[in-house]
């Protein structure tokens, strides 16, 4: 009788999880709209590729992780803020059953697993397999080096009142890192701030414990600060009147013979008025949350969250990619799941593949024309 409702509970799960990926936060407010012009053309200014650094939120978060370890030979620190270790939401049946249907057993269990912390009777996540899993696709050229992982720099942050990532899973991440070899001495992990599902600032966005739109919160907390300084190393403070610009570009050139991608027409780059002219700027990629894009909450998440303060007075140049809603993406969420394919968690997958190209572009030979 036991192993029957066992049987019983995981299928209960998988249904509850699908219905949930499709209707979670769907109460969020959708009051932006795309400009009909066409934007510009993301710049090349020569910047620094390699050093590159990514952090995220909730379903940024894993990709941010996900960014990480696919080009691990670039990528020197990652931020990871309300999310859980690499591949969490990969299925066991994953490449066994038919890719509609390994996307719901991932969706299943990316909720369950993965936000929620309902697997947990079951060891989901488990640190050390995922962290075996990604040994084994690194070794098959599927992901970058892990001995180019173990000297990165990592933050990773749980608020308190987080109820919709919660804490163990952002416990499991360090873990996972801890178990590819990454010394202790290169994690900074902060889980004593009583904050709700929300990248947290000193004096932006609302009440510290909620989760709630535009998914920033006041917690007198500067993590954009914090968390630069822990991936970057010592900073100059950052400027309260920016001396920088903030440039809407095309990502249409970046998806080219790319399907399937969830990518949306437009991203933002945020560009120090010392990066224009000069060469060799670092590079910052900030993948926003499910609900967080700009169709979602406007400008908050980029303008608000404190990392363009911080980067235009230390020539760190900020990429703000972004991904639309879909059939199988209602919320806007970044592809921890496969809804993109069955390659998401590799350099081959289609929005790995197209922020690799906004990177590339950024760290091209500058061109004359001025901003």
């Amino acid at each position: 009788m036991s192993v029957l409702l066992n049987l019983w509970a995981r299928w209960w799960m998988m249904a509850v999880g699908i219905m949930l990926l499709g209707l979670l936060f769907l109460a969020g407010p959708m009051g932006w709209d795309a400009p009909s012009r066409k934007p510009a053309a993301l710049p090349a200014l020569a910047a620094q590729l390699h050093g590159t650094t990514v952090s995220g939120i909730s379903s940024g978060a894993y990709m941010a992780g996900q960014f990480q370890l696919a080009h691990a030979d670039i990528v020197s620190g990652a931020g990871i803020i309300a999310g859980g270790p690499y591949a969490c939401a990969e299925s066991a049946f994953a490449g066994v059953v038919p890719d509609s249907g390994t996307v719901f057993l991932n969706a299943s269990r990316a909720v369950n697993g993965c936000m929620l912390n309902a697997l947990a009777m079951w060891g989901i996540p488990d640190p050390a397999l995922l962290a075996g899993k990604a040994r084994t696709f690194s070794n098959e050229n599927k992901i970058g080096a892990i001995a180019d992982v173990t000297t990165d720099r990592l933050y990773l942050f749980s608020g308190q009142e987080d109820t919709v990532v919660k804490p163990p899973i952002v416990a499991a991440a360090v873990a996972f890192y801890r178990n590819l070899g990454v010394p202790d001495g290169n994690i900074l992990y902060v889980s004593d701030v009583p904050a709700g599902h929300a990248f947290v600032t000193t004096d932006s966005g609302g009440e510290c414990s909620v989760s709630r739109s535009p998914y920033i919160t006041d917690c007198d907390y500067d993590q954009a600060g914090v968390m630069l300084k822990q991936l970057l190393g010592q900073l100059a403070p950052p400027q309260e009147q920016l001396a920088g610009r903030f440039l809407e570009f095309d990502q249409d050139p970046f998806t080219e013979n790319i399907y399937d991608h969830g990518m949306g027409p437009s991203g933002v780059v945020f560009i120090p008025d010392s990066c224009r002219d000069e060469a060799g700027c670092r590079l910052h990629v900030a993948f926003h949350g499910c609900l967080q894009n700009r169709a979602a909450v406007g400008d908050a998440f980029i303008k608000e969250s404190g990392l363009a303060r911080w980067a235009a007075s230390n020539r760190l140049i900020v990429l703000f990619p972004e991904v639309s809603t879909g059939a199988l993406n209602p919320q806007g969420c970044w592809d921890w799941w496969g809804y993109t394919g069955r390659q998401y968690l590799t350099r081959d997958a289609a929005q790995i593949r197209a922020v690799r190209a906004m990177l590339d572009r950024l760290a091209g030979p500058a061109a004359s024309a001025s901003l």
